[in-house]
């Protein structure tokens, strides 16, 4: 005896139990849509979870004001870039940010007794939990508004490129989610996504 389970299936439950006609129900299946089994609840509640805090997170990112391209499209290095910035690798990314400077005045800024390097940090973060990590910093670390620049991990194998590459892509989706502006960074330039 065949049973099929649909949860989005119009057809009527006494056509999808059938004894002498498997190839009739697949073909109801496969007309209806149904492609795959239901999630169990608790993957369901995983993912409801998941897209609350997305959601309050999205929240969060909107006080931050949008991008002003005039001043991060003039950027050129990334050693100059004041906003965050994610490197992407295999199954893992490392969140740049360059904290603001707490004294106010212009004397001695970038020098000896106040250089830049000492305001910056870097975390690896697991992809799923870059928005709680970009939640996390603070608002004055944002000075072109909602943007972050983007790169690829430098020398990474060949073999490991297309981890890497898919990786790159579940990021630029979970920014865009966020509605984070995405500045790809290239080796010799840039591009913005």
């Amino acid at each position: 005896m065949l049973i099929a389970v649909c949860t989005r299936s119009p057809i009527p439950h006494h056509l999808l139990r059938s004894t002498g006609a498997p190839l009739l129900v697949s073909s109801l299946l496969a007309l209806s849509g149904c492609t795959s089994a239901p999630q169990p609840p608790e993957s369901r509640a995983a993912v409801n979870q998941q897209q609350q805090m997305n959601d309050q997170v999205r929240q969060q990112l909107d006080l931050i004001p949008p991008p002003s391209k005039t001043r991060y499209l003039a950027v050129r290095s990334l050693s100059t870039w004041e906003n965050p910035y994610l490197t992407v690798q295999g199954n893992m990314v490392t969140l740049h940010v360059t904290l603001a400077d707490a004294n106010t005045s212009g004397l001695g800024q970038g020098g000896l007794l106040r250089p830049a390097g000492a305001r910056q940090q870097s975390l690896n973060v697991a992809v799923s939990a870059l928005p709680a990590a970009l939640n996390a910093v603070p608002q004055t670390s944002w000075p072109y508004g909602r943007v972050v620049a983007l790169e690829e991990a430098h020398n990474v194998p060949e073999k490991a490129r297309p981890g890497v590459r898919r990786t790159m892509e579940s990021v630029m989706k979970s920014l865009s989610d966020l509605g984070v502006v995405i500045y790809e960074w290239q080796d010799g330039g840039s591009g913005l996504r």
